[in-house]
């Protein structure tokens, strides 16, 4: 049961996918710069780093086709649309993540024991434009709604790959001051500790709504004590709650009530309280509880907190 007024949906992303549109161009943009210059100063390391754009850039055009994904109806087959492509596309953005991290951190212990020839000029050339446009990236998404999953995965990228110009910049600035040719390795290490943070906290977040764990801001032994402040509940019982998309969270319970509240007709009024209160007090506004007086007891199979 649920109040007719609530939804399966939230509001359409088209402000995000404008923001993460520009946000994609930038980047595009400033990838085909890096391969000109990486074919012109035959550099190898930035030819692999424009790969690495392309790696942010397949990322941003997934959580694009995710905002696309999000809005489309509900139907027999899928009867909460598809919401949670967004969350899929966050876990994705993780994994890239991840896998960045790692294959950069295999480049950098290499080149940091053995460190070859770095053009620093070049490097600071590049990597300073690079700064300047991740962040005019970032500033575009940040105006966008961090608290989707998929916009935030989207920008944990442009701001790694804002870290890691600013610290190619400063390896630069090392390089060309003082020739010690290792620097830029160790600034390369450090990004890569800052994709790892990024990585755990898409996967770790992305994974809690996909596994369907209670979310972070719900106590479910305080909603249970909310509930049973009603005079007319004696027990609740099946109590689960779980995110269907970001900041979509979801609760359903077998609530037993006193069978004189039915008899009298009364039930509807005390649903009505109860979802009341699950809005008010826990941002809970899609729940469904199901009322049962005490003699329903034993045709309860399987029942458990």
């Amino acid at each position: 049961m649920s109040h007719p007024g609530h939804s399966h949906g939230v509001e359409e992303g088209g402000a995000d996918r404008r923001y993460l549109f520009i946000a994609l161009g930038l980047i595009v943009g400033f990838m085909v710069f890096e391969v000109a210059v990486a074919f012109i100063s035959g550099s190898l390391a930035l030819l692999a780093d424009a790969g690495h754009m392309l790696t942010d850039a397949g990322a941003i055009g997934a959580s694009i086709w995710a905002t696309y994904l999000a809005v489309r109806p509900a139907s027999l087959r899928w009867t909460y649309g598809l919401k949670r492509a967004e969350i899929l596309a966050a876990a994705i953005n993780g994994v890239t993540l991840l896998v960045v991290a790692l294959l950069v951190l295999f480049e950098a212990i290499p080149r940091l024991i053995h460190p070859p020839p770095v053009e620093g000029l070049a490097l600071l050339i590049v990597a300073g434009v690079g700064v300047a446009v991740n962040v005019a990236a970032t500033w575009v998404l940040a105006r966008a709604n961090r608290q989707s999953l998929n916009v935030e995965g989207a920008f944990q990228h442009i701001v790694t790959d804002l870290y890691a110009f600013i610290g190619t910049t400063i390896a630069g600035v090392v390089i060309l001051v003082t020739g010690y040719r290792r620097a830029d390795a160790i600034a390369s290490i450090a990004v890569v500790l800052l994709m790892l943070r990024a990585a755990w906290s898409l996967l770790s977040a992305s994974g809690r709504v996909l596994l369907e764990g209670t979310p972070e801001a719900v106590d479910l032994e305080e909603v249970r004590q909310h509930l049973l402040e009603l005079p007319e509940v004696l027990s609740v019982h099946d109590l689960h709650a779980w995110t269907l998309t970001s900041n979509l969270p979801a609760l359903t319970a077998h609530v037993v009530i006193d069978d004189g509240c039915i008899s009298r007709g009364d039930a509807a009024r005390v649903l009505d309280h109860l979802q009341d209160c699950l809005a008010g007090h826990f941002d809970v506004e899609h729940s469904t509880l199901q009322l049962e007086p005490s003699t329903h007891a034993s045709h309860e199979g399987d029942m458990h907190d």
